[in-house]
C-alpha cells in the first residue's frame, strides 16, 4: 500500500489516518439536515463499530430534526441523543473523507456541493418525511428508506475499505447507490 504525502494529511488506502487510527469518516449531507442525513448519520454510526464514523450536515439546516425522524430512528433502538440540524460549516473539527450527498434529484431537489477535500458521491433517497397519506404510509416510507441506508452500509462494511484506494471506494459506493431496501 503506497503512503500519500499532503501537507495536512497521510492517505492509507482512501482515508486519512488521524490519531494513529484508520477510521472512514463519511458525512451526509442534504439541504435541510432534517431527516434524510441525520437517518444516514445515525445508522452509520451504529453499524460502523469502529470502521465509520459519520455526521449529516445542510446547506440551508432548518434548525431541528423532524419529529417522525427522531420517531422511528428510536423505535428502531437507535440512540438519538445529542442530534441536532446543521449546517455544513458548523462541523468544526470532522474532516470528511467521503462526502455522500442525500437529497431527492428524481424529485428534482437541489444537491448541496461541498467544496472540500474529499470523495463525492449521490446516493438519493426520497424524503420519508414530506410524504402526504397515512400514518402506515408514513411508517412504511421511513422504514424502507432505513432499510436502504442500512443495506448499502453494511455492503460498504463487508469490503476491505482500508485496502481501496480512492477510485475504489468512489466506485463502491456509486454502485451502492443503486441498491435499494
Amino acid at each position: 500500500m503506497t503512503l500519500l504525502h499532503n501537507t495536512r494529511w497521510r492517505y492509507y488506502g482512501a482515508f486519512r489516518l488521524k490519531r494513529g487510527d484508520a477510521v472512514m469518516r463519511i458525512l451526509f449531507v442534504c439541504t435541510h439536515n432534517a431527516c434524510r442525513s441525520v437517518l444516514a448519520e445515525v445508522i452509520t454510526r451504529a453499524l460502523g463499530q469502529g470502521r465509520l464514523q459519520a455526521a449529516s450536515a445542510g446547506s440551508a439546516p432548518s434548525g431541528r430534526i423532524h419529529p417522525l425522524t427522531l420517531h422511528y430512528l428510536e423505535r428502531a433502538g437507535y440512540e438519538t441523543g445529542g442530534l441536532r440540524s446543521q449546517g455544513m460549516d458548523e462541523l468544526g473539527d470532522f474532516h470528511p473523507d467521503v462526502v455522500i450527498t442525500v437529497c431527492d434529484s428524481a424529485a428534482l431537489e437541489p444537491c448541496p456541493v461541498w467544496l472540500g477535500e474529499a470523495i463525492k458521491v449521490h446516493w438519493g433517497l426520497p424524503d420519508p418525511s414530506h410524504l402526504q397519506g397515512s400514518d402506515k404510509d408514513r411508517e412504511r416510507a421511513f422504514v424502507e428508506v432505513m432499510d436502504t441506508i442500512s443495506k448499502r452500509i453494511e455492503a460498504m462494511l463487508a469490503q476491505p475499505l482500508d485496502q481501496l484506494k480512492p477510485v475504489e471506494v468512489t466506485k463502491l459506493l456509486n454502485s451502492l447507490a443503486h441498491q435499494s431496501a
